[in-house]
């Protein structure tokens, strides 16, 4: 029979950041809880990620994500950026678009027997007090390497002329309402329905560059739009015509998201080489501005995003793009002070002769925190540290993610702090040893995880638990021995922090 202790009990102080008792120095308060976004990419297009391949069972795929959270788990991280609409479809049950031939094989085919991937994906997640941001590509229809037959319902069957052949891909023509609709549209449906933490778009707006058969670059077949604009006097040229439709899809993303959910952070992963005119001295590269019509500096100065990852995936001494240079271009042009959390070519550590080492991960990631304006970083992709490649999840877990994370709070969306727990003291045994404690949240709904510090002699050791879990285990640890105190914080979904409550006793 488990037997609770009343904080009235002589073997028990207890403190809310009161300080330390008179006669007993060990209660003094735990160091402010570490902040650092870490998370993994999990890529659903080519199946480079999960599912692994196209024609798992559910029960293999369900299996295949429990596996890659508790590896995120295990790992510290606190975010998954899982990919749910890779190419104009959906690896959840949509009303607008077909299931993804990523998940069944077959566009269109629902798995069998039904269930919802994206519901259990934030579900286990959460389960875990790891976030869970929904990743889409907001124009790309078709992706090479797709083999199935287009659905029925699939955009470029049921609205073929905002749907434009480029290459090798199905690109919709970002000109065309049509097409910006379905994507707004796809986001409300997705911030509405689902319980996501973010909505995440990566690098892709008007398509990369394909070349011609005789080495000339094709021009995105926009023609139609085009012509439309200048038909009603647009004086605009072409290039800055396009940017700004994608200016505007960016500004109309951000306000379908908060009006939907305020706590929903809206995030952009750019290709990591800004404006060709605002780089850095000695940096050079393909420009994202002139050929995506991605203008990411002006996204970050309107405030319209939450958070920015560029992906910098580049080494710390490849001169002509090099990872600290470029760290700090991006913090520069961070004047909104928004998050700033760059991706990582984690992925690039493989069996080839030009894989990285996993020291070099691991390095950028100590640039990352010797720099004030950055909060974190994200892996491209969960792969690698699934496989431990080279031994770069257990050089992680070891070394920089030792001790688990909050997420950085985000104030701007909302600054409300949460009421602190109630704790109480429970044995199962002997009335003087607890060996759990129970968490009461006090029926706060912003409230979706605990910051716990656990106090062993003279150190204080950091956890994050969801608020599911209301019961703390005191069990002995296997180095450091049992606890003789802990203290516990609320933190609301945008990372807010309340005052902590503080147990501690004496034998």
């Amino acid at each position: 029979m488990l037997r609770r202790f009343a904080l009235v009990s002589p073997l028990l102080l207890l403190s809310c950041a009161a300080g330390p008792s008179a006669d007993d120095r060990s209660a003094e308060d735990p160091p402010a809880a570490p902040r650092e976004f870490r998370a993994a990419w999990v890529a659903s297009v080519a199946n480079i990620d999960w599912p692994s391949r196209p024609n798992l069972s559910v029960a293999e795929q369900q299996a295949e994500i429990k596996l890659m959270l508790n590896q995120a788990s295990a790992l510290n991280l606190n975010a998954i950026v899982l990919q749910v609409r890779p190419a104009a479809d959906a690896l959840y049950p949509s009303p607008l678009e077909p299931w993804s031939e990523y998940l069944t094989g077959r566009q269109g085919k629902a798995p069998e027997p039904l269930y919802d991937p994206l519901k259990m994906w934030i579900d286990e997640a959460h389960l875990r007090g790891i976030e869970l941001h929904a990743w889409l590509n907001p124009y790309r229809a078709r992706h090479p390497s797709a083999k199935s037959a287009l659905a029925g319902n699939h955009i470029s069957v049921t609205h073929p002329w905002v749907v434009k052949q480029y290459g090798d891909v199905l690109w919709m023509d970002p000109a065309e309402p049509a097409a910006v609709k379905r994507t707004l549209d796809v986001v409300a449906d997705l911030v509405r329905r689902y319980d996501v933490d973010g909505i995440h778009i990566d690098d892709y707006f008007y398509p990369y560059p394909v070349a011609a058969a005789d080495g000339t670059e094709l021009d995105f077949p926009d023609q139609p739009a085009w012509q439309g604009y200048l038909s009603s006097h647009g004086q605009s040229t072409r290039a800055d015509w396009r940017r700004e439709q994608v200016n505007k899809l960016i500004e109309q993303m951000a306000d379908v998201i908060h009006r939907e959910k305020v706590w929903v952070r809206f995030g952009i992963s750019p290709f990591g080489l800004g404006r060709p005119e605002r780089r850095a001295a000695g940096i050079a590269g393909f420009s994202q501005y002139d050929k995506l019509y991605a203008h990411a500096e002006l996204w970050l100065g309107m405030g319209w995003l939450d958070y920015v990852a560029p992906q910098l995936y580049w080494p710390i001494d490849q001169v002509a793009q090099a990872f600290p240079v470029l760290l700090e271009t991006w913090a520069r042009e961070n004047t909104q002070s928004r998050h700033l959390w760059p991706g990582l070519f984690t992925s690039r550590i493989d069996s080839s002769p030009k894989s990285w080492q996993p020291e070099e991960i691991a390095r950028q990631i100590d640039l990352t925190r010797a720099h004030v304006s950055v909060g974190g970083h994200i892996h491209f992709s969960m792969i690698a540290l699934l496989q431990d490649r080279r031994g770069i999840a257990t050089l992680l877990k070891a070394g920089p993610y030792a001790n688990g994370a909050l997420v950085p709070a985000t104030p701007w969306l909302g600054a409300q702090v949460p009421d602190a727990p109630r704790l109480s003291l429970q044995s199962s045994g002997n009335p003087n040893a607890p060996d759990r404690v129970l968490i009461d949240r006090v029926n706060d709904p912003s409230v979706n995880r605990f910051s716990i510090w656990k106090k062993y002699g003279s150190k204080w050791v950091f956890s994050v638990q969801a608020a599911s879990r209301i019961v703390l285990t005191l069990n002995d640890d296997p180095t450091l021995g049992k606890p003789d105190a802990i203290a516990v914080s609320s933190v609301s979904r945008l990372g807010i922090e309340s005052a902590r409550t503080t147990l501690a006793w004496r034998p």
